[in-house]
């Protein structure tokens, strides 16, 4: 069954992890992918190891690749952009994430590929977006979550700020770019024009700053770090059981009377410091002591399951090794195994997307570098006398 992005042809400019993530999404469903990379050395995650495979290929190279066919070009060259044009020309959508103008000097920005195709959406990725005093800087992951405030509220109450484990101002911005290109080629349905597409990794973590933002935007009072503990709901945090930790998620009054009676304290739930959400909140200094002392009497799994019971929203804190054991993660099938072109099993993550008519398709694992390069220069029109040519001069 065709992908629901069948027939969709984008050339990906874009490297490390942003968008290769978007571009990954567009793969996954259904799109034809074509990863442009540069001779000898490739995406930079390819040397981001280890772990790796055997043969050698990165294990982070691999979490954002899958579903493409890797096309090498030396774009500082006139033969390689000539590659690039042919093959926007009937191409639906460009992604890169070069420095603001840095594709201008090689005739491959938006202005000189919408004249060579109009119909074209060109979606560019950078730190600080295409205007603004930070324009011409550039962007990485861990600056960003500091610069958002992302960082100014991960972390203990009375530690040092931290960032994120994983690169999630890359994967936020990859994930609203994904969503951008299929705005736009809907757009172009109804207007049959392309469009530039105009994303920042630091416009994104702002917006997915979401309710903190927004505490902050009404109430004008700049939001702590609070550790493991939520800004507006409490008890909503991390406990410490008697042989280790899980986490209560309590939001409303009824579930957190639940909770006051399993610990043997129901008068905790018509306490007026405590009844409602809104006093919880502004008590929980002395609230949350008194529940951490109540909960140090019994085990993890008793709290899980008294708790779940009761049905009040709880869970345990698994490493990645037991995240992924998960029989849900195993029913949710968000683990696979993909043959590569040399016979190897590539261990990958799922796409989480579900779809009825049109599920997301794994067709090719992570392409080793250049793998495709003849298959994609032969449909261009390319004969074996010009790659070779092509190969003898370090264009491809």
């Amino acid at each position: 069954m065709a992908g629901a992005l069948s027939g969709i042809k984008v050339v990906d400019l874009s490297r490390v992890l942003a968008g290769p993530w978007a571009s990954q999404l567009l793969a996954d469903l259904g799109a034809e992918v074509i990863k442009i990379e540069k001779p000898g050395c490739g995406d930079d995650t390819r040397q981001w190891a280890p772990p790796s495979l055997p043969d050698g290929k990165a294990a982070y190279f691999l979490c954002t690749n899958r579903g493409k066919r890797s096309l090498t070009v030396d774009i500082s060259q006139p033969a390689g952009q000539d590659i690039v044009r042919k093959l926007v020309a009937d191409a639906d959508v460009v992604l890169e994430n070069y420095k603001v103008g840095g594709l201008k000097k090689y005739r491959l920005d938006y202005d000189s590929l919408k004249a060579v195709n109009p119909k074209l959406v060109y979606c560019s990725i950078t730190g600080f977006g295409q205007s603004g005093p930070y324009a011409s800087l550039a962007g990485y992951d861990y600056i960003v979550q500091g610069m958002s405030g992302l960082m100014s509220i991960t972390g203990p109450a009375d530690g040092e700020p931290h960032k994120v484990g994983v690169a999630v101002s890359d994967l936020f911005t990859g994930l609203y770019a994904a969503n951008a290109v299929q705005a736009a080629l809907i757009a172009r349905e109804r207007s049959g024009a392309g469009q530039h597409i105009d994303m920042a990794l630091f416009d994104c973590s702002l917006a997915m700053l979401a309710n903190v933002a927004s505490n902050w935007l009404v109430g004008h009072n700049v939001p702590p770090r609070l550790g493991n503990a939520h800004a507006n709901i409490v008890p909503y945090q991390v406990f410490a059981a008697s042989d280790g930790h899980f986490i209560l998620a309590c939001g409303n009054d009824k579930q957190f009377a639940e909770v006051c009676r399993l610990v043997g304290q129901a008068q905790w739930a018509r306490d007026p410091r405590y009844a409602t959400n809104p006093q919880r909140v502004a008590h929980r200094v002395q609230l949350v002591p008194l529940l951490a002392q109540a909960f140090r009497h019994h085990g993890r799994d008793y709290w899980l399951s008294a708790l779940d019971k009761a049905g009040v929203p709880c869970g345990p804190i698994n490493n990645v090794a037991e995240a992924f054991a998960d029989p849900q993660a195993q029913a949710r099938e968000m683990q696979l195994e993909m043959r590569d072109a040399a016979g190897q099993q590539v261990p990958l993550v799922g796409c989480p997307i579900k779809l009825s008519g049109t599920p997301v398709e794994y067709n090719l694992a992570p392409p080793a570098l250049g793998e495709h390069t003849e298959q994609i220069l032969r449909a261009l029109g390319y004969v074996d006398s010009d790659i070779v040519a092509l190969r003898n001069n370090g264009t491809v």
